[in-house]
């Protein structure tokens, strides 16, 4: 897969080999959350990826991502800085996971 440079990455990719999946991290401190609008950037800009995309919303507090908690978009994940070994799951049938289309 090639990524053009001035597209709309997101602030972190992290590759799992074992399982095929690609974490699409969005530190909301930057750009925000992974909104609805975000969700349908990313999966446009990463049709071609045979990989399992599992999307991010990153937030250093509860305080900031109750401010964003109702345009986070559904099956995506939420990760909290002051609580790093907890995740919120936005609904759908997997926790953790790619969805398939």
């Amino acid at each position: 897969m090639v990524l053009d440079n001035h597209g709309k990455l997101p602030d972190t990719l992290i590759y799992d080999a074992e399982k095929n999946w690609l974490f699409l991290i969005e530190s909301v401190t930057s750009h925000g959350p992974v909104d609805s609008k975000r969700h349908t950037e990313l999966e446009e800009l990463f049709a071609t990826c045979t990989a399992g995309r599992v999307y991010v919303s990153a937030f250093p507090n509860r305080r900031i991502f109750m401010k964003y908690l109702e345009i986070i978009a559904w099956e995506t994940e939420v990760w909290i800085a002051e609580a790093p070994t907890h995740m919120i799951h936005f609904n759908g049938p997997r926790f953790l996971g790619p969805y398939k289309l």
